[in-house]
């Protein structure tokens, strides 16, 4: 009985921490694409668009990989 409820909180903090995972992935993906902008001019921004969208499909993995390994130990 005390192992289910030692594992709840745990599972409830690794949800909560999810989002700040996510936005800290994809504003450093998008600072270096705004980086990559300045050094290396194009007319299109094409760093920060591309780099941006890599930094939100991998912040996806992430919780996807996340979500999968909190219903394992479930």
């Amino acid at each position: 009985m005390g192992d289910p409820e030692k594992k709840s909180p745990n599972k409830w903090l690794a949800l909560i921490n999810i989002p700040f995972q996510m936005g800290i992935i994809i504003f450093a993906f998008a600072w270096l694409g705004t980086w990559l902008d300045e050094k290396y001019r194009n007319e299109n921004d094409l760093y920060v668009k591309i780099l941006t969208l890599v930094g939100v499909f991998i912040a996806l993995y992430n919780v996807i990989r996340q979500v999968n390994d909190l219903n394992k130990t479930k």
